[in-house]
């Protein structure tokens, strides 16, 4: 029982039953009678003192307040399950090893600086890493041969993972000062950037498959990896999007430019970073560190 008088199963059955549009919806996916259901509904309306529900037609209706605190409620749960999910990591042994799939847009500075304090930290385990692009590195994870990955920007998650928030990195577009789209002054429109060819990281998995991630010209070029797509932008094979990170230095020496693109922030696009792993089976003593490690030198 919560400090407040509600406990989280009232919670977890109030997002059931607005999810799945009525009471005896919400007892079937919970394995509960329909009537424990809504009497544990109400006492909770009771408790926080508004009505959660409009019970007036066949099927109960959010009410406004309902709606308000449903966010909050979502939010609770999965706090719960981030608790429960941790405890579950921390109760185990030491890993034996420890494989991580990191993105390919994430700094791999962080990740290098972080290996080193793990290997002073955790000398018996041996550390694996491997790069991926989008939803590639989220299949090791699911099919359990990795402890958690570090997926970017609009990648799907599955509902058997959950994600913990590492970073923010910005990614630009670019093109070498020899490309036509280079000499262009000023924010270029589509129709401009669809005559060349645009260069793009293509996905490896199906985790992803036939979702297209800021491609806009029809004619376009697949790459598996970073760095032949960073080789062929500085030789002016199409223009395309870079963590701006992985080419500062590159457009201070003036290898590449960077491209002002209609409809895309002139900061730069904002891809959330985050680490993701199984609910059922978390990281570990030695991967729960490493995550830690990981969000203190990203925010630092």
């Amino acid at each position: 029982m919560m400090r407040d008088g509600f406990s989280l199963e009232q919670i977890r059955l109030f997002v059931t039953a607005a999810e799945e549009g009525s009471f005896s919806a919400a007892a079937r996916k919970m394995g509960r009678a329909q009537s424990a259901v809504s009497d544990l509904i109400r006492r909770l309306e009771e408790r926080v003192g508004v009505e959660l529900f409009d019970r007036s037609g066949r099927s109960p209706k959010l009410t406004p307040a309902g709606a308000q605190l449903l966010r909050e409620a979502r939010a609770l749960g999965k706090a719960a399950d981030a608790l429960a999910s941790r405890a579950r990591g921390m109760a185990r042994g030491l890993e034996p090893e420890l494989c991580v799939v990191v993105d390919v847009y994430f700094p791999f500075e962080i990740i290098t600086e972080a290996a080193k304090e793990f290997r002073a930290e955790f000398p018996t385990t041996p550390l694996r890493l491997y790069n991926e692009v989008l939803g590639g590195a989220l299949q090791p994870v699911l099919d359990g041969s990795a402890s958690f990955a570090v997926v970017g920007g609009p990648t799907p998650l599955p509902a058997s993972l959950t994600a913990e928030y590492l970073a923010g990195i910005v990614a630009i577009m670019v093109a070498a000062p020899s490309h036509p789209l280079a000499t262009i002054e000023g924010a270029i429109g589509r129709a401009e950037l669809e005559k060349h060819v645009q260069l793009v990281l293509t996905e490896r998995s199906q985790n992803s498959a036939g979702q297209e991630y800021s491609v806009i010209s029809p004619a376009t070029w697949r790459l598996a990896d970073l760095f032949a797509k960073h080789a062929f932008l500085l030789n002016g094979l199409g223009w395309g999007s870079m963590p701006l990170h992985a080419v500062e230095r590159d457009l201070a020496e003036g290898r590449l430019k960077r491209l002002e693109v209609q409809g895309y922030p002139a900061s730069g696009l904002a891809l959330p970073m985050s680490a993701a792993y199984r609910a059922a089976s978390p990281p570990g003593p030695a991967g729960r560190w490493l995550i830690e490690r990981l969000k203190s030198s990203a925010t630092a």
